[in-house]
């Protein structure tokens, strides 16, 4: 007997895609940080501008807020201070840059184990004072991860004709 597909069986292909399995529009989010050097990470396009380790500690950030608003937890258990964006380099070692990365994939893995737990009633349920459903805020953070990498696309490119 075959299991009935649920809306998680659907929602976790999206979230894959734009995040780390191979997708048709291009490089996903873990994709294009592949391969980039501390140098290349920490370069900004110009002042004020954010660069790509701020990119991908933004992009952990926001997989974080998503999984949290989808349990209904409170604020306030992410690992870094702060919030939305996060000044770096802290510091300029390959370590640092290493445990970001590492960061942003805990941060997935945790909120992909928790859309696999959702039911559908849950996905479609909009919690007490957001204006987004469930579903919406999941197709949103893929939307956001394929958005971001372009962004760190484009300023590989940039970073590279210096």
């Amino acid at each position: 007997m075959n299991r009935r597909k649920t809306e998680s069986d659907v929602l976790l292909p999206i979230i894959d895609e734009s995040y780390e399995r191979q997708a048709w529009h291009g490089p996903n989010l873990k994709g294009s940080l592949r391969g980039v050097s501390i140098e290349t990470a920490a370069w900004r396009p110009g002042a004020g501008r954010h660069n790509i380790w701020e990119i991908a500690v933004h992009a952990a950030y926001w997989k974080y807020i998503v999984r949290r608003r989808l349990l209904g937890e409170k604020k306030g258990s992410f690992p870094l201070e702060g919030s939305n964006w996060f000044k770096r380099p802290v510091e300029m070692t390959g370590n640092a840059w290493k445990k970001d990365r590492d960061l942003l994939n805990q941060m997935h893995r945790s909120l992909r184990r928790t859309i696999a737990g959702l039911s559908d009633t849950d996905l479609h349920t909009t919690p007490p004072g957001s204006k987004f459903s469930n579903i919406r805020e999941i197709y949103g953070i893929a939307m956001h991860d394929v958005y971001h990498a372009g962004q760190i696309q484009l300023l590989k490119r940039l970073a590279n004709r210096r």
